[in-house]
């Protein structure tokens, strides 16, 4: 079964500086900014929200994250709403970046000559490493490389399973029968 979508459109964050937050992704990740923008009126609060954070006239800006995909962010007021629990059931634990060897050597080095506190590079699968960082906003993340792969990298193939290795962990889980395991290895 191939997946029905493309690949990420974008991934919508939230800040609430979004100056801090343009030097990091531009600066330090080296992200292009492409689109930057108000959210128009009545969007917001009003009956034409689709979802947007329930304010006025926000900020909402487009990072290139490579891959013909963005990264946004909406800059919410200052104090209006809590810090996020990365580990919190619905919330976002981190965001991962696939990178070339080269570009993994750049960001480690942009990361280490600007003081920026990291993990890595750590072991993830097997022909996988990654490196750990949090942005401004406390959001976590993390850039993947399958150094064996060079300049294309195929993280499909790099992740996953036999129909085998699948089905031992689908097992695992409570109430799971063989016959809803076959249908989700189909």
């Amino acid at each position: 079964m191939t997946s029905f979508a493309r690949g990420v459109h974008h991934l919508a964050l939230c800040t609430d500086d979004m100056k801090k937050t343009v030097d990091f992704y531009v600066e330090v990740l080296g992200m292009p900014l492409v689109h930057a923008m108000k959210v128009p009126p009545g969007l917001g609060t009003g009956p034409k929200n689709r979802g947007n954070p329930p304010y006025e006239g926000i900020r909402h800006y487009f990072f290139d994250m490579g891959n013909d995909s963005l990264l946004a962010f909406f800059e919410i007021p200052k104090g209006r709403e809590p810090q996020a629990n990365r580990n919190a059931i619905g919330g976002m634990q981190h965001c991962a970046f696939v990178v070339a060897p080269k570009r993994f050597a750049e960001i480690e080095q942009r990361l280490k000559s600007r003081g920026i506190e990291y993990i890595g590079p750590i072991p993830q699968l097997p022909g996988l490493v990654g490196i750990y960082f949090f942005d401004p906003n406390g959001i976590r993340l993390e850039f993947a490389c399958q150094p064996a792969d060079g300049e294309q990298q195929d993280v499909l193939k790099c992740n996953t399973q036999t129909k085998e290795e699948l089905r031992r962990e689908l097992e695992t889980l409570p109430g799971a029968t063989p016959e809803w395991i076959e249908g989700r290895l189909s």
